[in-house]
């Protein structure tokens, strides 16, 4: 949110103090309060070209031209809430008021599409083998295999970025020398990528401790065969204000028994039930940990998130789930390889 001092004015201003303003205020907007600091309207340059086409002087009032209803945001608002109707009305700068309609800064839509690089690094575990993907993993990793037109792991790396999460870490093994090729340092995407190698399969937490000397702030671990849009800065957000030690994105997960349950009471039917669904919540691959979680994995030893997180619990530290709720997919098997690219374009 932009300090709005030197862009505002009163509604007695002429048109050549509206341009001088706008000029100095490098915002191409002006705000037009009332003594008390009430929004009355925004000035843009715009307006001013049609006043003076309708023949107004530069030195006439702004209160003939100046925009009267513009659409303002509270302080409460989510940036995806602002964003979603400044792309609607195709505007640049929306006002933030209070409840008294007071201005308290405004917003410029093209700092929140722009994302803020962030120092957290995120790691990603590409070592696997694939073997339930048959022939298409024999020379290819399968975080490599493309789906759309790019490698699933360029996806993730792309969608960490937009969120400006640029520090990756990637932990191979398995052909190991056709990621780094084709990634290099990563600077091609805009990224800093270093590759942590596995001389044997560690499991997803085990690798960590491969890399605890490049681990100093919470960071994110995802696995590398994962397609998600979900919002990585909401789970980053949620992991620091709630001060956990490890935070586990979650996926509801249906199941339906095909027959009816019979329920039993002391040898008697109590009840039946018709195909019922039972409903779980399993892990998606994704985390966020903080660097104390490191303190938990044991060195050179196969180790896997669900071990890490039982530890972390049995140690009455914070563990907590962070339920994903956008387009999600574990590509373990041909049909889920074929279900992603079919997909792919729709959701990315």
């Amino acid at each position: 949110m932009k300090n709005i001092q030197n862009i505002k004015l009163k509604p007695t201003a002429t048109i050549r103090e509206a341009l001088a303003v706008i000029d100095s205020g490098a915002m191409q907007i002006a705000i037009v309060v009332d003594d008390e600091n009430r929004l009355l309207g925004t000035l843009t340059d715009g307006n001013i070209r049609r006043g003076l086409l309708s023949g107004l002087s530069v030195d006439g009032g702004i209160k003939d031209i100046y925009f009267k209803t513009p659409t303002v945001a509270k302080m409460s608002d989510t940036k995806e809430e602002i964003l979603k109707v400044a792309l609607a009305k195709k505007l640049h700068q929306i006002p933030i008021v209070n409840e008294l309609n007071c201005v308290l800064g405004i917003v410029e839509i093209d700092e929140l599409i722009k994302p803020k690089d962030k120092t957290n690094r995120v790691v990603l575990m590409a070592g696997g083998l694939g073997t339930r993907l048959g022939e298409l993993t024999k020379t290819t990793p399968k975080p490599m295999l493309h789906v759309g037109n790019k490698p699933i792991l360029q996806t993730i790396i792309e969608n960490f970025s937009k969120y400006g999460y640029t520090n990756i870490i990637i932990s191979v093994n398995y052909l190991s020398h056709v990621i780094e090729d084709y990634f290099g340092d990563g600077s091609t995407l805009g990224v800093s990528i270093e590759y942590i190698h596995e001389k044997e399969r560690m499991g997803t937490a085990g690798a960590l401790s491969l890399m605890r000397n490049l681990l100093k702030e919470p960071f994110f671990v995802m696995n590398g065969d994962l397609l998600t849009n979900v919002n990585f800065e909401h789970l980053h957000d949620f992991h620091k204000s709630q001060e956990a030690i490890g935070t586990m994105g979650v996926r509801e997960y249906d199941f339906q028994v095909p027959y009816g349950v019979v329920n039993i009471e002391d040898g008697r039917i109590s009840s039946i039930t018709e195909k019922p669904t039972h409903k779980f919540f399993v892990s998606a691959g994704i985390y966020m940990l903080s660097p104390k979680a490191l303190s938990l994995i044991p060195d050179g030893e196969f180790f896997d998130m669900p071990s890490l997180f039982e530890k972390i619990i049995n140690e009455d530290n914070k563990a907590l789930s962070f339920p994903i709720h956008e387009y999600w997919l574990d590509i373990g098997r041909i049909n889920d390889y074929e279900q992603a690219n079919s997909e792919y374009y729709e959701v990315f």
